[in-house]
């Protein structure tokens, strides 16, 4: 059976030596997250994590959900431990105060979102959607709209769903069917049938609020008709109970490769009562919302994966002895040595953890600037963090599931024959990881978004917030010697990717298919350069403790070493991914459709 420890060392070192989040203690929710509140966090959510959710999870997988026209019955134990996690207060972590939440920096909340995922990835779908709910009408729903619903998602006791998929259509979902009839009281009758809602149906809370894309009658064609209702499972009055069944039923489940803990829902909408949120025919701009926070979360579920996945790998590689090292005995008193010896297996391990700590680093940079982005007092500060959240969001989710997914496979790798088999929990874990690449947007949609959307937008101006202080960064540490190598690397990935920005800005312009054929090339340039960015300023901090006695010395000198490997063995890839950018669309579309 795999084990689980959550790396608080790293997440304390991220949020406290990196980010620094002391010194926001002037915005509201960073006033409330002291030292002591933080590490009690992270030490209770790694004791809820290891203790109360990862047992479960491979006897989640075995069991599945059941569905029956009663419902969904989710996998055994998942009840309790629900009712442990609604108990403990973790739903209502960074919800706002006046809804009953803590209002605790969402960058806490992803280093907690990341400790659910390597524990126990199906049970976290479940407040995971609750989340993106509450975040949702939050943002777009009227006052009265937010104290009906907004307490009971923040406390758990209600789920949450999004609802877009139809059976015809997915990305493209200006092709949705569902449909919005006006009603005399100001509700809506919304019928339609949604695919792949995930906790779409469970047995976890007395209530699951749906939030469904359908179209009104007098809707304008394609996306721009699109409006966003909420839909509850039962009717909620006015004081809060509940009421009658809404007519909105699970009409089955999805059998998955993978994530079988969590209910991969078929919902049919007949005549149910719906509630408009925001402004007819705006439902995107309201459901975006949602899709964000879930982009984010999907990129986070990349890295937890391949953080349990490369701890097993880890341990098993130190324990399981064959062969011998290459330079000579390394252990006489073992019949052989154990395969850590091996410098291939090193490489795998060491691809593993260097993409785990920077893409720790990615996320929880990433969640500090939306947090800047709604609390900070300085109007220019919040729209910058909110640029940059923008143009970060399609890298994080694409890039952190493709090589997340990559990672897992290369700690399954480490088991040889042995991680084929379901005991080890390995074969879970590749599984599970790779529905990550699909849903939320695909990954290559997320390219498509990146230099379609993003690298015009505002002429460029997104583009700034992330190149400006990667250069920043490597013009004031370039002379400096402890991280000389490091920054050069790191300079001359940058330097290929600006060259790269540019040739897709010429050509794309000219022939939109240039721009199509190098995207995903140039996100996943993009992401290494990020998570090369993230890895050239820890090392910078963890040189800055050496030199001064500061901390754990052994656990800054393991960060440098690590910096040099992401930067010499893993960021040289954007050397290759420059050349197939060059390359341009020709090879790619020179093939007529009947020749595949």
């Amino acid at each position: 059976m795999p084990t689980y420890q959550a790396p608080i060392a790293d997440m304390r070192y991220l949020l406290n030596d990196f980010l620094e989040i002391g010194r926001y203690d002037n915005l509201p929710g960073f006033s409330d997250a002291s030292q002591d509140v933080v590490d009690a966090i992270l030490e209770e959510g790694a004791k809820l994590t290891q203790e109360v959710l990862h047992p479960l999870n491979q006897s989640a997988d075995e069991e599945g959900c059941h569905w029956s026209t009663d419902g969904v019955t989710t996998p055994k134990g998942f009840k309790e431990a629900y009712k442990t996690f609604v108990d403990g207060g973790w739903p209502s972590l960074t919800c706002e105060p006046e809804h009953g939440g803590q209002g605790l920096p969402t960058v806490l909340g992803i280093a907690f979102s990341e400790m659910i995922i390597s524990s126990n990835m199906s049970f976290g779908t479940y407040p995971g959607l609750a989340r993106g709910a509450y975040e949702a009408i939050k943002r777009s729903g009227s006052d009265a709209q937010k104290a009906l619903y907004l307490p009971k998602l923040a406390s758990g006791e209600w789920g949450g769903t999004m609802n877009l998929t139809e059976p015809h259509c997915g990305t493209d979902l200006g092709l949705l069917r569902t449909k919005a009839e006006p009603q005399a009281d100001g509700s809506y009758q919304i019928t339609g049938t949604k695919i792949f809602i995930s906790a779409g149906e469970q047995d976890l809370t007395d209530n699951i609020i749906h939030l469904v894309l359908a179209r009104l009658p007098d809707a304008p064609e394609g996306i721009r008709g699109i409006s966003l209702f909420i839909v509850p499972k039962f009717i909620v009055k006015e004081d809060g109970s509940l009421g009658a069944r809404n007519g909105v039923t699970c009409g089955s489940i999805e059998h998955k490769m993978g994530l079988k803990g969590s209910s991969t829902c078929v919902m049919n909408y007949d005549n149910a009562t719906g509630y408009l949120i925001g402004d007819a025919h705006k439902g995107m701009r309201a459901m975006f919302v949602m899709m964000n926070e879930a982009r984010l979360g999907v990129g986070v579920q990349g890295l937890g994966l391949s953080e349990v996945a490369y701890q097993n790998a880890a341990a098993y590689a130190k324990e399981r002895i064959q062969g011998r090292s290459l330079s000579g005995v390394a252990h006489p008193d073992k019949a052989a040595d154990p395969i850590i010896v091996h410098p291939d297996v090193r490489r795998m391990l060491l691809n593993a953890r260097a993409f785990n700590e920077g893409a720790r680093a990615l996320a929880m940079w990433t969640a500090l600037h939306i947090d800047l982005s709604e609390k900070h007092p300085d109007d220019a500060v919040r729209k910058d963090a909110d640029d940059l959240v923008g143009l970060i969001m399609p890298v994080l989710k694409a890039f952190l599931t493709d090589t997340g997914f990559e990672s897992v496979n290369l700690s399954l790798q480490c088991f040889g024959g042995h991680g084929y088999i379901r005991e080890h929990g390995m074969e879970q874990f590749v599984r599970d990881a790779r529905i990550t690449q699909l849903y939320e947007g695909t990954s290559g949609i997320q390219a498509l978004d990146l230099v379609g959307r993003k690298l015009p937008q505002g002429t460029g101006r997104l583009l700034r917030q992330f190149f400006h202080p990667v250069d920043q960064f490597i013009q004031d540490n370039a002379d400096d010697k402890e991280l000389g190598d490091i920054v050069m690397n790191l300079a001359k990935s940058f330097a290929r990717l600006q060259q790269a920005t540019a040739w897709i800005a010429e050509n794309g312009l000219k022939n939109p298919m240039e721009a199509g054929a190098a995207s995903s090339d140039y996100l996943k340039m993009f992401g290494l350069v990020a998570l090369g960015f993230m890895w050239g300023r820890m090392a910078k901090v963890s040189t800055g403790k050496i030199a001064d006695g500061a901390g754990d010395k052994a656990f800054h000198e393991n960060k440098v070493k690590l910096a040099r490997y992401y930067m010499t063995k893993v960021l040289p890839d954007t050397s290759s991914l420059m050349s197939k950018i060059m390359a341009g669309a020709d090879p790619v579309m020179s093939f007529a459709e009947e020749a595949f």
